[in-house]
């Protein structure tokens, strides 16, 4: 049986054709409005319709789980030159899509049966839903038999399928950087078009679903559609790039669901530093530290990348930061975005919130397969560990050792209270001064700030270089190894401002130079295919591909329809990632629509506003099928 692990759900396009992505630098596209480039007349090489056949899956070896109805097949290998032991999937099947010839020897013969319905569904329109487990970037273990957990998802008339992918907690000696968890993803959902006519569900309507890197991972694919950057590492494992009859196989899908995604590291340390960094002074943000004064710089940096990327509200209104008397940047249409944000998240908490209220500030990491996390509000305190307030000590590599959104089982939490009145509640969030202003006839709230915001509610729990840290300490770095460095710096962002600013920080205490010297070194660095740090970095980066200001727009076969949650105390990344992932995302009209929500009191968690996370998926790919 395999573990309980994390879901992420790919979807596929049925109408889209193969598309060409380049992977370069981030330079700004000169091409924004431009059609995302298409092709049906590439020629398909001889090898691979070769390789194809070599990845057609049997009709005549699957089992039957006679509890739950649902016939099954796992380990199948979907590259012919994978060698890792995660590079399997296995697929569960609702048995109403079948007709079934007993072999003698417990496995089966199926054809489909396409008159049955399950819920709506047959056996040519089901949905095809894809977990995608990877907090921490961890890989995902491949399933090894069938798991009665499941069955909600084959009882809501979808096809399950499981792929196994790589990670940073490789148990073999496989490469678990990036981008390779989400090329196996990609080769996974290759495999099942290739075997379209072989198998029940819809390969047009497979959706992914995942949390914390998951959650990341499963926006990647969604973004990167059938992107040429992936080519070269897809054919490294014998992907199927084409079907038996010579048909260009994709990798593209329908839907993206993710939870709390790590994700947008081209510029996370940035934002981090300037939604968060910018109000602590305390650890690595002391005031008199070199690093406080590059929290400081990294913040602007962030300013100045917003009043370039181009992003707009739904009035299509370009938000900008401006210079302010206090703090970095903290006005203009942007900030006053993101005000909005909180503010409707408070205002939907008070909304479905009955009191008295108790406030517990749990921080799950990862998702569970059963369904048995039921999302509850957990109050607005701050939540996360502490940063360290510990000078880097050195440039030497070190494996990173604080996971963004923690392996399975980790979690932390604050002690529990209970509110017995709506006023109770806004007083204790008021304790240190007013700054959400509550009307009792309305039930709505304001707030003052997002700085307010920030320092009751979320002040950081990373130091400076949260997601590239100084000494390679940080799980991300881990995802940009290379041979014989199992952690690579790769933020250019930061290595610009460390190296061009060193006069000024050398005067700074803790300072050293190895660390500017230890950043050009390592983006220098490229991987096995020959990738650059850059490259590796756009191919990870779903604004890469969904926003004009990079080369990468209009590149790739970006997902329909996207269903995004976060927690709005998680500490584990900035409020901006998920904001201007969305941001980017209604500007792009490939999107036809984006589910979105920023849940009050929530940490770094599969976080909603109400019911069950699960559940509330299954309802949202309902939705998104019709």
């Amino acid at each position: 049986m395999r573990p309980k692990r994390v879901l992420t759900i790919l979807g596929c396009a049925s109408a889209v054709a193969l598309v060409l992505t380049a992977c370069g630098s981030t330079k700004k596209s000169s091409t924004a409005t431009k059609a995302p480039v298409t092709t049906t007349s590439q020629n398909v090489a001889k090898s691979d319709v070769s390789n194809a056949k070599k990845l057609l899956i049997s009709t005549k070896k699957w089992r039957y789980n006679a509890k739950n109805k649902v016939y099954y097949q796992v380990g199948l290998k979907y590259g012919t030159k994978t060698t890792s032991t995660y590079e399997s999937m296995g697929i569960y099947v609702p048995a109403s899509y079948v007709t079934a010839k007993s072999n003698g020897n417990k496995t089966y013969t199926l054809t489909l049966n396409t008159k049955n319905k399950v819920k709506g569904y047959t056996a040519k329109t089901a949905p095809i839903v894809m977990p995608v487990n990877a907090p921490g970037y961890s890989a995902q273990a491949a399933p090894t038999g069938y798991d009665s957990s499941t069955a909600q998802f084959t009882k809501a008339g979808f096809i399950y399928v499981e792929a196994g992918f790589r990670g940073l907690n490789n148990t073999d000696k496989s490469n678990g950087s990036s981008p390779w968890g989400v090329t196996d993803l990609k080769v996974a959902i290759r495999t099942l078009h290739l075997n379209a006519n072989r198998l029940a569900g819809d390969t047009s309507r497979i959706f992914t679903f995942g949390m914390s890197g998951g959650g990341a991972e499963s926006a990647v694919v969604g973004a990167t559609g059938n992107s040429r950057g992936y080519t070269k590492y897809l054919k490294a494992i014998g992907a199927p790039m084409a079907t038996a009859s010579g048909k260009h196989t994709r990798d593209n899908v329908d839907g993206a669901m993710a939870w709390c995604p790590i994700t947008s590291l081209d510029t996370a340390n940035e934002a981090y530093e300037w939604n968060m960094g910018q109000y602590s002074t305390s650890g690595t943000r002391k005031s008199g530290t070199w690093t406080k004064a590059l929290s400081n710089d990294m913040a602007k940096n962030f300013a100045q990348y917003i009043n370039k990327i181009g992003l707009k509200d739904k009035a299509g209104k370009t938000l900008t930061l401006k210079k302010s008397k206090t703090g970095i940047y903290t006005s203009g249409s942007y900030e006053r975005y993101l005000k909005n944000e909180i503010q409707t998240s408070l205002n939907n908490f008070l909304k479905d919130t009955k009191f008295p209220y108790k406030a517990s500030n749990s921080m799950t990491a990862g998702m569970n397969i059963s369904g048995s996390n039921t999302s509850g509000k957990t109050g607005a305190a701050p939540s996360g560990t502490k940063p360290s307030g510990k000078a880097p000590s050195g440039a030497k590599s070190t494996s990173g050792t604080k996971p963004s959104g923690n392996m399975p089982g980790g979690s932390s939490s604050t002690s529990n209270k209970t509110y017995k009145t709506v006023q109770a509640y806004i007083k204790s969030l008021n304790k240190n001064g007013t700054w959400v202003k509550y009307n009792a006839k309305t039930n709505t709230a304001t707030i003052t700030s997002v700085a307010a915001f920030i320092k009751n509610c979320k002040s950081p729990s990373k130091d400076v270089g949260a997601f590239d840290g100084l000494t390679r300490q940080e799980t991300e770095n881990g995802l940009f190894a290379t041979s014989g460095s199992s952690t690579n710096h790769f933020d250019s962002t930061m290595s610009k401002l460390i190296n061009n600013n060193s006069s000024k920080y050398a005067k700074l205490k803790n300072y050293k130079s190895s660390y500017g010297k230890a950043f050009k070194a390592d983006l220098k660095k490229t991987d096995a295919e020959g990738s650059t740090m850059q490259e590796r970095l756009n191919l990870y980066s779903p604004l890469y591909y969904l926003s004009s200001y990079y080369k990468g727009y209009n590149t790739s076969n970006v997902a329909k329809y996207w269903r995004i949650r976060t927690g709005i105390d998680q500490t584990d990344t900035a409020l901006t990632t998920e904001a201007n992932l969305k941001l980017a995302l209604q500007q792009n009209k490939q999107v036809k629509s984006v589910n979105f929500a920023t849940v009050w009191g929530e940490g770094h968690t599969t976080a909603e506003r109400s019911g069950n996370y699960l559940t509330n998926f299954i309802s949202w790919v309902n939705q998104s099928v019709k």
